[in-house]
């Protein structure tokens, strides 16, 4: 218990030290170095910014509202991509017609269809969760389809045995258990790339709010440091999500494969 709790705490200073040099580092180069705010804003320029944006209020509803588009696109990225990959990884013959059509569009950038976000939705935010929904269908259903296609035959067959002959219910009772690892890892990587298109659709024209919206607003009017903190609350924000969804997930969905990590 003694070790565990020693060892606990060295690990944890040890993240702290690297966080300190990085950002005495950052101010000593700011400062000293670069002396130009407009070129490298120093760690104490972005931190009185910072208290100036808390204090407008303008953080809390940005954040929210980028919240708002990121899980718009998610959650119709998990009502389409899910049953897609699933269709194409358990029947052959819906994979046949509908793989050449995911692969004619997912290599088309998913900045390639502001454009049309704005003109079918306005400037709303069903337009920016079109965006992040467009980049994070694809890896869904690609490792949805993965999932279920690599699935073992000796589990399907075991379950036949025992049964279990209907094509709903193999996919409920074998297919989503055994894919779910790859499923998840897929939603996982879809959330990464969806909270990257989400600040581009900001920045581009399809919002006018948003974290996104705000650094493109802030470098107009040359305030980097403001720039640096939207940057940075965009990787909190972002850290959070991807930790509260491995938290989850990992203890409720995937707790069974938990010895499996070494």
């Amino acid at each position: 218990m003694k070790k565990s709790f020693i060892k606990t705490i060295e690990e944890n200073g040890i993240e702290a030290l690297s966080l300190i040099i990085a950002i005495a580092i950052w101010q000593v180069v700011a400062d000293k170095i670069v002396q130009n705010k407009l070129l490298l804003p120093s760690f104490y320029d972005v931190i009185v910014s910072f208290f100036a944006i808390i204090e407008s209020g303008l953080i809390f509803t940005d954040t929210l509202t980028s919240l708002l588009h990121f899980f718009v696109g998610i959650l119709a990225a998990f009502v389409i991509g899910i049953p897609l990959g699933i269709v194409m990884g358990w029947f052959k013959k819906a994979n046949r017609a509908i793989d050449p059509i995911i692969e004619i569009l997912r290599p088309i950038p998913p900045l390639a269809w502001i454009p049309f976000a704005i003109v079918w939705f306005g400037l709303t935010h069903q337009a920016a969760g079109f965006v992040v929904f467009v980049g994070m269908i694809f890896p869904i259903i690609i490792n949805t389809y993965t999932g279920f296609k690599n699935v073992p035959k000796v589990y399907v067959e075991a379950a036949k045995v025992l049964g279990c002959t209907r094509n709903l219910d193999l996919i409920r009772h074998v297919a989503i258990p055994s894919a779910m690892p790859s499923i998840v890892a897929g939603i996982r990587i879809a959330m990464g790339v969806g909270w990257m298109c989400l600040v581009a659709a900001e920045m581009f024209g399809v919002s006018n709010r948003g974290l996104g919206y705000q650094i493109w607003h802030n470098y107009y009017l040359h305030r980097m440091d403001f720039v640096l903190v939207y940057m940075l609350l965009l990787g909190f924000v972002g850290l959070l999500i991807d930790r509260f969804f491995r938290y989850y997930v990992d203890a409720k969905l995937l707790k069974w494969t938990s010895g499996t990590v070494v």
